[in-house]
């Protein structure tokens, strides 16, 4: 990976480790399931009438968008509103990237290089010795369901990869864009289902006032910085080097949750999660610091018309 693009990748670590402080503040007004639909309807609106839709196969942007968009949220946003604490739920999330080698390896025959793979066991454990420390502070059931969210964002890299390798021209940004359309209506209906049909609207027209305009701050930066510029560059990196070579810089976003926790809510972290950070730290970077992968998508002449 260049250096360029090692530092767009860090960029995207800040953006999503500070999105766990929005998710917090989030959801501590809004239901979870509704928050979800509402992050995502913010962006689908303006996206289906100004941005033309990305000449990809609507397979992958259904596997983009249900993994990366419903899968993830509806399971991290019920854990956190269910007792996950701030800094633990950014570290178990990561598991995001074993789970998209692993996803990588079986479904893409991508091979991972032996310092990886190295890279990768280290920075596993590091992210271990964090969750054994943290582990006393939250139930089994927020941790099962953050990473039941973690394997969801890794279907959702894998459609986003396929996208990219099927349609060559495709501009990263745009897919980012239309994999946000996807989750909204799904997401809206488990609100209505699960928490009530006018549950998440009484609390949407509640927003507009002084002790709901941190959750509008948090929708927005988690609509606009987190969504659209974060998972806009990280779409970019997925489609320039293989799964196993990006998914471990997302290890260094709790190393960011932890430490923004720390400052925003006091959580503060022990000795043994300090040197997990540290060790998560190590492990990401062998694992990304190999000899620049080679594309392995060569340029098309034009975009391939839109398949189902």
């Amino acid at each position: 990976m260049t250096t360029r693009d090692r530092l767009l990748g860090l960029t995207v670590v800040v953006l999503w480790g500070l999105n766990f402080l929005a998710i917090r503040i989030g959801l501590d007004h809004f239901p979870p399931f509704f928050f979800g639909a509402l992050r995502f309807a913010v962006i689908a609106i303006p996206v289906l009438v100004f941005i033309p839709r990305p000449a990809v196969r609507t397979r992958w942007l259904l596997l983009y968008g249900t993994g990366f968009g419903i899968l993830q949220f509806a399971f991290l946003f019920t854990a956190m509103r269910v007792g996950m604490p701030t800094g633990l739920a950014s570290l178990v999330l990561q598991s995001s990237a074993p789970f998209t080698v692993l996803l990588g390896a079986v479904l893409l025959r991508e091979r991972p290089r032996p310092v990886q793979i190295a890279g990768l066991m280290v920075a596993v454990l590091g992210m271990v010795v964090i969750g054994a420390d943290r582990m006393a502070h939250a139930t089994l059931l927020p941790v099962l369901l953050t990473l039941a969210a973690g394997l969801g964002w890794a279907f959702g890299n894998i459609g986003a990869r396929k996208a990219s390798a099927d349609s060559p021209g495709v501009d990263p940004l745009h897919l980012t864009l239309w994999m946000s359309v996807v989750p909204v209506v799904p997401m809206l209906a488990l609100s209505m289902l699960v928490e009530g049909p006018d549950t998440g609207f009484r609390a949407l027209g509640a927003s507009f006032s002084t002790a709901g305009l941190p959750a509008l701050g948090a929708l927005a930066y988690i609509a606009i910085l987190a969504t659209v510029c974060g998972s806009g560059l990280w779409t970019y990196l997925m489609s320039r080097y293989p799964a196993g070579t990006v998914a471990p810089l997302t290890l260094l976003v709790p190393v960011v949750g932890f430490a923004a926790a720390w400052v925003a809510f006091g959580e503060q972290p022990t000795v043994a999660a300090l040197l997990g950070g540290v060790i998560v730290i190590a492990g990401a970077f062998a694992a990304t610091t190999t000899r620049r992968a080679r594309p392995t998508i060569e340029p098309a002449p034009s975009p391939r018309p839109v398949q189902v």
